[in-house]
């Protein structure tokens, strides 16, 4: 039997009437999760691995607004001091991140005090939302040498531009593999780079090849350490590095070697970028 003209729009309000509430809640939850202010990861990591390293309190450009959001969601969880939330990613920073990384049942490089894309997206959860993200990727073999895709794409691209193969004496992820290398080749990004049959200006030329791409990379002699020549390269904010490592970056942000001396970096001179600024130019 047909309804009547009026009880059909009768029966259709009723049908829409759920259906519209439910289209508002939805919109509103966009609506929400778009106010929420944003971190952005690459600048927050650098900061992570620059901050640290410097003699005095200078923010790390593009950062500030970032960190204070990751400082405050720390202080909330009482990781961090009130004293400490500034926008400067230093050693307590640092620390409390690792201590936050440890809470979600983390360990080792997933908690080496570096943002991580699942730590940072669960510690914004509610408060902010994260754009620009990194990560290293999976592990794989290269030329029987442990890497992450990253480190490999990094690599891969850098041969590119040297029209020429690079033959690895060292990868990553190798804990207590060499002593000399104190503990930085223990977590991702890293390699060590034969120089073996390479001029002095090949040497040269394969570190700013490497530099360009995105490493903080150098070229060890046996008078610098117990090492033969070799070029030594870190890939500039993979989120697996090290603690050493980490130190390394951050030292070559401020002009040095990233050897424990802390002397000038003696290496060729290029604009410092990431593999996702170089990717992005």
């Amino acid at each position: 039997m047909k309804l009547s003209s009026c009880a059909a729009l009768l029966a259709a309000a009723v049908l829409i009437a759920p259906l519209s509430g439910v289209t508002g809640a939805v919109a509103a939850q966009k609506a929400d999760a778009g106010a929420l202010p944003t971190v952005n990861m690459e600048a927050a990591v650098k900061a992570a691995q620059i901050d640290p390293r410097r003699p005095d309190n200078t923010l790390t450009p593009g950062a500030k607004a970032g960190v204070l959001l990751v400082e405050q969601a720390l202080r909330d969880l009482r990781l961090l001091d009130a004293k400490w939330v500034d926008g400067y990613f230093g050693t307590t920073t640092v620390t409390a991140y690792a201590n936050y990384q440890k809470s979600l049942g983390l360990s080792g490089l997933d908690a080496n005090g570096l943002p991580g894309r699942t730590s940072l997206t669960k510690l914004g959860a509610g408060r902010f939302t994260v754009t620009q993200a990194i990560t290293p990727g999976a592990r794989v073999s290269v030329g029987g040498s442990v890497l992450n895709t990253r480190t490999r794409d990094m690599l891969a691209e850098a041969k590119r531009l040297l029209g020429r193969d690079l033959a690895l004496d060292q990868g990553s992820y190798n804990p207590g593999g060499d002593p000399t290398s104190v503990g930085t080749h223990d977590g991702g990004g890293v390699v060590d780079i034969s120089v073996d049959g390479m001029s002095a200006a090949t040497r040269t030329a394969v570190v700013r090849a490497l530099r360009l791409v995105g490493f903080a990379a150098w070229l060890r002699s046996p008078q610098q350490g117990d090492w033969p020549w070799h070029i030594h390269a870190v890939a500039i904010s993979d989120t697996d590095l090290s603690s050493q490592a980490q130190h390394q970056v951050g030292d070559y942000y401020l002009g040095l070697n990233g050897l424990a001396n802390r002397g000038p970096d003696d290496g060729p001179r290029t604009t410092i970028r990431t593999w996702e600024e170089y990717r992005r130019r």
